[in-house]
């Protein structure tokens, strides 16, 4: 651990002076990616490194190795700075989760004992850690990702007196179907009130963070994910003869909406016989979801894939006939993007922030499934329909770079700092 910290202190004091230097507390990072927050962060930086900030990212494993190291390394630019902090906790971890890995009891009163004396001692001590190896570097700007490191970064931003920026890639009620732990999100709310600015990925994200957290409107800046590719990339095709393929890719969670999926899958098999459906992705969902899939006479036509790569998931996107996205609320979901990217057609919630920007997907509400059923029925049967859809994916993709948005990201930064300290700051 000191030898990375050191590392980060002589690339502090020699990077050049041109260059904005932000400090970045994050939760997931390529390859120790469990989902789209991981995805996100990876864009973000390389967004920012194009544009030549300088980066020190500080990151949460289990057990970090050196290959969460060099996956920080951008070729030809500016290297972001890793600093390693081991934690207990991982990705998209609930008490549940938490409670069960490290054999607590999972019942309401071992989830009680679990929130004051283990979950919440994780997050103190990553918190902890976090600010103490980052006092020695000199940052412009304290950047932070998820309701985990929010103190972390409340805390480094007072210590360096630099402004703190709050990314909102998910909130505890997109995560629990409006149903929150108290806990995490009071801590969320603290957090997000003590934030210089805001950065949601969606109008939907904002929206929900004025109403539901009484953040002043005018603290946020919505800034959509993007895409590291600026154009569609040719397809495969993974349909074997006549059968077409509709997928499913995502946690397998409330929020992301598999059960609707499901339900629409088994409508469109009634006028579709020969459709074959896959779902990928893991979850603590998944046992109920075989069970109900076989409840609804879909065992001979659904694979459940489990988790897969990131090599995987493109081979999915290529060669999908329909990618549906039923999310019951969802900040912005990458995984229609990069569908796009890869010429699959998509079906998509209403209740996403994607659904702002990814113009050429069919709308749906997520609890509407007929209406799902009939919009997949329409991608696989009308290839004009399909086409027409794919030659707006270029439009679309060419204002969702993740280098665009790292420029918009940098213009927050600068007026951020440069009105930083006045007395009429939020």
């Amino acid at each position: 651990m000191r030898r990375f910290f050191a590392h980060a202190r002589v690339r502090d004091e020699t990077h050049t002076k041109m260059s904005l230097h932000t400090l970045m507390f994050g939760w997931e990072y390529p390859p120790e990616s469990c989902g789209g927050l991981g995805v996100a962060c990876h864009g973000i930086v390389h967004g920012l490194l194009h544009h030549g900030a300088h980066v020190t990212l500080v990151l949460p494993h289990d057990g970090a190795s050196e290959d969460g190291v060099t996956i920080l390394s951008t070729s030809g630019v500016d290297r972001s700075i890793p600093i390693m902090v081991r934690s207990g906790i991982r990705p998209y971890d609930s008490f549940s989760t938490y409670a069960s890995r490290i054999g607590v009891d999972g019942s309401e009163d071992g989830i009680s004992q679990l929130y004051g004396d283990n979950l919440g001692e994780e997050v103190e001590r990553f918190t902890a850690l976090a600010t103490e190896l980052t006092r020695d570097v000199n940052p412009d700007i304290v950047h932070t990702h998820d309701w985990m490191t929010l103190e972390a970064g409340v805390r480094a931003a007072h210590y360096h007196r630099k402004p703190l920026v709050a990314h909102v890639h998910a909130t505890e009620l997109d995560r629990t179907e409006f149903k929150p732990n108290v806990w995490i999100l009071k801590r969320e709310i603290a957090g997000l009130k003590k934030a210089d600015r805001i950065i949601a990925v969606s109008g939907y994200t904002r929206d929900l963070l004025v109403k539901e957290y009484g953040i002043a409107a005018d603290k946020i800046s919505v800034l959509h994910n993007g895409s590291l590719v600026p154009h569609h990339r040719r397809r495969s095709s993974l349909s074997v003869g006549k059968h077409p393929m509709v997928l499913f890719l995502g946690r397998l969670t409330v929020q992301k909406g598999a059960t609707h999926f499901l339900s629409a899958a088994r409508r469109v098999l009634d006028h579709a016989p020969d459709t074959r459906f896959v779902v990928a992705g893991e979850g603590y969902l998944l046992p109920e979801l075989i069970a109900r899939s076989c409840q609804l006479n879909l065992a001979d036509s659904i694979i459940f894939a489990g988790r897969v790569t990131s090599t995987e998931a493109k081979k999915l996107y290529a060669g999908a006939d329909c990618f549906v996205m039923p999310s019951v609320s969802e900040p912005f979901g990458l995984g229609a993007l990069e569908a796009t990217t890869h010429g699959a057609p998509v079906v998509l919630s209403r209740q996403s922030g994607a659904s702002e920007v990814i113009h050429n997907a069919l709308l749906v509400d997520f609890w509407d499934t007929d209406r799902m059923a009939d919009c997949i029925l329409t991608l696989i049967r009308d290839k004009a329909i399909v086409e027409e859809m794919r030659s707006q994916t270029p439009r679309i993709l060419n204002n969702l770079t993740w280098f665009g948005q790292g420029a918009k990201i940098l213009s927050e930064y600068r007026n951020l700092i440069q009105g930083f300290g006045q007395p009429d700051k939020n």
